[in-house]
């Protein structure tokens, strides 16, 4: 790579590149630890598991482009068996998520195609970007018509942001041997997104991230640019080479595999943004929604003479005495 400077980014990161021989910026994110502890928080079947974990993959790329303190949403709602994911992402690195589905409407599906698509059905992908009081709220949102995550993506970076893009994510259970011989899986994933942002003023020149305020941004015919551009087409052909082995193998880091792709043409690579699971829960601020609810509804809320109220996001359970409020 250009920049031998920069340590090897490890796991649970995110590691931003450049490659100016084909005028391409983009991320390269690595997930294990963190990933693997958003998943086993609950009893996802594979499938769902799989699912989610795309989505936390996507959430990751995107939320790290955020210029400032702030929150990147990625939540979908849809008709098919997992009729609800939600991935939260808090700056610095913070990131934790959660998938609503029937397991049954999931097990009819075993013996059939369980790909996103399927799992998912009809509905619609948001995108939000919150940075606070002093910034304007942003939220795109593109439909998913039984499709995968991925394709909802590109169309929406084709349609609404005329940003070329590519982006390949992969999540896979890796079986290992731990020191007693006992076997142990654990999951990991890792993606890859690539957008065409040349910096000639002749050129496209766009924003790099959803509802990014750039003055210098020009609207641009996004379908021609697919087509014609000769940096562009060798760059997306370069990105839809990866396999999904080389995105979950532990031998194989952001930067073996950005190197792998872009070393002819030269890639820079810039310092990682570390990742980590982390709700936002507690029970100070459960204690201050339950307090916010009517004495009546309150009273509703109590079983076998508590109040009990279980996180969405990593499955802690929270107990309270009804006197306490």
């Amino acid at each position: 790579m250009q920049d031998n400077r920069v340590e090897e980014s490890g796991d649970d990161s995110v590691r931003p590149f450049q490659v100016e021989g084909l005028d391409v910026r983009g991320r390269a994110v690595s997930l294990a630890a963190s990933l693997d502890e958003i998943l086993h928080k609950h009893d996802y079947p594979d499938a769902v598991a799989r699912l989610l974990g795309e989505a936390i993959l996507l959430t990751a790329l995107f939320g790290t482009s955020l210029k400032r303190d702030g929150r990147f949403v990625f939540q979908t709602n849809t008709d098919g068996p997992v009729s609800m994911l939600v991935v939260d992402y808090r700056t610095p690195g913070d990131l934790r998520g959660y998938a609503r589905f029937d397991r049954d409407a999931v097990q009819a599906l075993a013996d059939g195609a369980q790909d996103g698509g399927g799992l998912l059905g009809q509905g619609h992908l948001a995108m939000t970007i919150d940075q606070g009081a002093e910034a304007t709220r942003y939220q795109g949102i593109v439909a998913l018509n039984g499709n995968t995550l991925e394709d909802a993506v590109h169309e929406y970076f084709q349609q609404s942001e005329q940003i070329p893009t590519r982006i390949r994510v992969a999540v896979a259970e890796i079986l290992s041997r731990e020191e007693t011989g006992a076997a142990r899986s654990a999951w990991r994933g890792g993606g890859v997104m690539v957008q065409f942002l040349p910096e000639s003023e002749d050129r496209i020149r766009v924003r790099d991230l959803p509802g990014g305020d750039d003055p210098t941004a020009q609207e641009t015919d996004a379908d021609a640019i697919e087509d014609d551009d000769d940096a562009w087409v060798e760059a997306r052909a370069i990105a839809e080479t990866i396999e999904d082995h080389e995105l979950t193998d532990p031998d194989i880091s952001s930067d073996r595999l950005l190197f792998r792709l872009f070393h002819e043409r030269g890639v820079r690579v810039f310092d990682a943004r570390p990742i980590r699971h982390q709700c936002q829960c507690s029970r100070e601020r459960i204690a201050g929604v339950i307090a916010q609810f009517p004495e009546n509804e309150r009273q509703e809320m109590i079983q076998d003479g508590r109040i009990t109220v279980t996180c969405e996001f990593c499955n802690q359970v929270y107990e309270f005495e009804p006197t306490e409020f």
